[in-house]
């Protein structure tokens, strides 16, 4: 994952966000423990990471027992993939605010994504640069896709 930069300031800034104050809170997904903690890493500064579970069934038993404000999943997973947790969790009603973080920039992916509900698309490229602009754009109701996600997908 790339470092974060100061582009981001601007997409930082919880002034965008109606509770100024606020530290949102987040459930994360990933099969693969480093990255799950250099996720976390990243994101800690920001936001409240309530968990971090490494497979889909995980993340939905964690977001209904936590009641995040979003959700970042990857899509590639055990048990249950990131595309279908995130089905199940916004068709249940537990969660609005989901983020995809993965390895690939597939049109078809992306778009099964976006029509899944999910807000955002990040590459795990982008996400030094790119991840916390994605959360705190899903908060809003935005959707969101990472310049590698951008550069290769026209839908």
């Amino acid at each position: 994952m790339g470092k974060p930069s100061r582009a981001t300031d601007e997409w930082r800034s919880r002034e965008a966000l109606e509770e100024p104050e606020r530290r949102w809170r987040l459930v994360l997904a990933d099969d693969h423990p480093d990255v799950r903690e250099e996720i976390r890493q990243l994101l800690d500064p920001e936001f409240d990471v309530l968990r971090a579970v490494g497979d889909g069934a995980a993340l939905i038993e964690a977001v209904a027992e936590l009641q995040p404000d979003a959700v970042i999943s990857d899509i590639q997973m055990p048990r249950m993939d990131g595309i279908e947790a995130a089905s199940r969790l916004l068709d249940g009603g537990l969660c609005e605010a989901m983020i995809v973080l993965s390895m690939y920039p597939d049109a078809h992916l992306v778009k099964t994504a976006l029509q899944a509900g999910i807000r955002a698309y990040v590459l795990k490229l982008d996400a030094g640069e790119e991840l916390i602009p994605a959360v705190y754009a899903a908060l809003r109701g935005e959707h969101y896709l990472s310049r590698g996600v951008r550069d290769r997908y026209h839908g």
